[in-house]
């Protein structure tokens, strides 16, 4: 098991802000799973247009950071830093669900588990959590592509 702080993940993630949506790994256990941590503040940039009199988290980025916390368990997984030249990028999103609206001030709670591998395809079982209510799950698909950058 280990964890992460932001420098760290910046070695294994090539997004940057305002994209960069995992603040910290607290456990990670290569080939089975990962937890990580979101901190949603209210100067988010995407607060500014969703919506600005009553900020709400969209639903596509926490299925993003969903799939930022998977690469970084891929990563640790093969035991690598990505390469020049391969990016690892989501390809599918099944079961996507969304319970409850994530708002300035949480603190989002990233789980992921491995599925299943074949070849560069990679499946997780992905849900957010905020204070132990679960806020979104989906199943990811997610491959390691060369010549993408």
């Amino acid at each position: 098991m280990s964890t992460m702080n932001v420098n760290e993940i910046k070695n294994y993630l090539p997004h940057r802000y305002p994209f960069l949506l995992v603040d910290r790994v607290l456990e990670c256990v290569e080939g089975e799973r990962l937890t990580a941590i979101k901190n949603v503040t209210c100067n988010e940039p995407f607060f500014n247009g969703h919506f600005p009199s009553q900020p709400v988290m969209p639903g596509v980025l926490i299925i993003e950071a969903l799939a930022q916390a998977t690469g970084l368990l891929g990563f640790r997984t093969m035991g690598e830093e990505p390469r020049v030249g391969v990016l690892y990028m989501l390809v599918g999103v099944d079961k996507a669900r969304f319970k409850q609206q994530v708002v300035p001030g949480d603190q989002l709670v990233l789980s992921v588990e491995l599925k299943n591998r074949k070849g560069i395809i990679w499946v997780f079982d992905a849900k957010a959590t905020v204070e132990g209510k679960v806020v979104a799950s989906a199943e990811l698909m997610c491959a390691a592509k060369e010549g993408a950058i």
